[in-house]
């Protein structure tokens, strides 16, 4: 028996389900390794498993963290450790799902050590860079760090802005610190490592399918309440896919039509940039089907 069973896969594809069954089977636990469906604001926005699934099968890590909250690989590392150890002690198969590569990453290869940056520090950046454009802070830190600019997208200020914060803090480059040793990784070679690699037209027709079944789930209501909690745009959990469109739509400025149809566009260049991921970092992963329908 392996030490544990791995499911990646882009968003839509049916890894929830695969690990149900697969729990259902093994008598494991599912343990989440989705970045956004940690937050419990985001049930209907990150596809949360349900209620009647959460009652089929063990589940762990879903829906455990305040939309306030800045979660990190890190701190998700430090969860699967214990929710690892609570597995052993049932005696159940810990089933990692979600579409998140570098909690994977993390899981398999461990996590370099990074000095935590001061809260005040970090506050006085962001508001001191808020109303900076995204590819003038890559400039920036390209002057600063270029190792670290360099393995960056311009456009993802997250990373972008975590990386200012730790030179700041520290007088010394993020790729710096990421090359020293750091925490280990929690399973070793022991482990079945599952990508599911759907077919692309059919993912979209899934993506769009989750899309228009938010509507009915009350996506409208979750993000009210989301943004009732008046939190900086800057938090990982206002960067959920569909926060900007269905509050454009809540503000009139788009029609409920244009909101959907934001989150299918943006939905499914997300998968893209999670299938190249697993492309280029699952490599020697086994490639398998979508559960059947």
């Amino acid at each position: 028996m392996p030490q544990a069973i791995l499911i990646a896969g882009p968003t839509a594809s049916g890894k929830s389900r695969l690990a149900i069954d697969m729990a259902r089977r093994e008598g494991g636990v599912v343990i989440n390794a989705d970045s956004m469906q940690v937050y419990g604001a985001l049930r209907v926005l990150s596809a949360r498993p349900t209620e009647v699934d959460i009652a089929a099968v063990p589940h762990a890590l879903y829906g455990h963290v305040p939309a306030a909250t800045r979660y990190s690989v890190g701190h998700w590392l430090t969860d699967a450790a214990a929710a690892l150890a609570r597995a052993s002690e049932e005696g159940r198969m810990p089933i990692f799902v979600g579409g998140t590569g570098l909690y994977f990453k993390a899981l398999t290869e461990g996590l370099a050590t990074v000095p935590p940056v001061p809260a005040d520090l970090r506050a006085r950046l962001a508001e001191e860079t808020r109303e900076v454009a995204t590819e003038a802070l890559h400039a920036r830190l390209a002057e600063r760090d270029p190792a670290t600019a360099a393995d960056l997208r311009p456009s993802d200020r997250g990373r972008i802005c975590r990386a200012l914060e730790v030179h700041e803090a520290t007088g010394r480059s993020l790729s710096d610190w990421q090359r020293q040793p750091g925490v280990p990784p929690l399973v070793g070679r022991d482990v079945r490592r599952l990508v599911i690699a759907p077919d692309r037209a059919w993912l979209h027709h899934r993506i769009s399918l989750r899309a228009e079944a938010m509507l009915h789930d009350g996506v409208l209501g979750e993000v009210r309440r989301l943004l009732d909690l008046k939190l900086s745009p800057e938090l990982p959990a206002m960067k959920a896919i569909g926060v900007r469109q269905f509050r454009d739509h809540l503000d009139g400025d788009l029609s409920l039509d244009e909101a959907v149809a934001g989150v299918k566009t943006e939905t499914r260049r997300y998968a893209k940039r999670q299938e190249t991921w697993f492309r280029n970092q699952m490599a020697d992963w086994e490639r398998i089907a979508p559960p059947a329908a």
